[in-house]
């Protein structure tokens, strides 16, 4: 079975990469999907997020990182995929995630999202937290690999 791990990955954290490894175990094929979304402000470009995600997957055979724009159903149509993975935190992720599982849902009736639960150390993670503590030149070694961590620094430096 092919299932898509969509998210914007701005930057990849130790959590998702959690979710990867398990995804990893129980699927034959995963696909880390970056949306490229023109609205949104990342830190990263596509590029640069494609670089790290690429990085950061090297030891999985069978995950792979790939970018989209648009509709995630249209993506999933497009690459024959009815299953879509989301990591859970905390209630309030399951309140907005499950809005967006029925809208996709709604728009193809074959698309399924699978919840997986954050391992309890990552419970609190978030690539928003980690770029607030990187932007202060905080510890972030616990919580992303060192290909983030050393891609964050130069791009906090790049800033100030």
């Amino acid at each position: 079975m092919k299932v898509i791990y969509p998210g914007s990955f701005d930057p990849i954290t130790n959590g998702h990469l959690d979710i990867v490894e398990r995804c990893s175990q129980k699927f034959d094929k995963v696909i880390l999907a970056i949306l490229n979304n023109s609205a949104k402000n990342t830190l990263f470009t596509v590029d640069e997020r494609l670089k790290i995600l690429e990085s950061c997957i090297e030891e999985y055979d069978n995950v792979e990182v790939d970018t989209f724009s648009g509709l995630l159903v249209d993506y999933a149509r497009e690459k024959g995929i009815t299953t879509v993975i989301r990591g859970l935190r905390a209630v309030t992720d399951f309140e907005y995630e499950l809005q967006m599982a029925l809208m996709n849902r709604e728009l193809d009736s074959e698309l399924d999202t699978l919840f997986l639960m954050s391992s309890s150390q990552y419970a609190f993670l978030s690539s928003s937290l980690v770029k607030e503590v990187a932007k202060y030149d905080g510890d972030i070694t616990r919580f992303v690999p060192k290909v983030v961590e050393e891609a964050l620094h130069h791009k906090m430096k790049g800033d100030k």
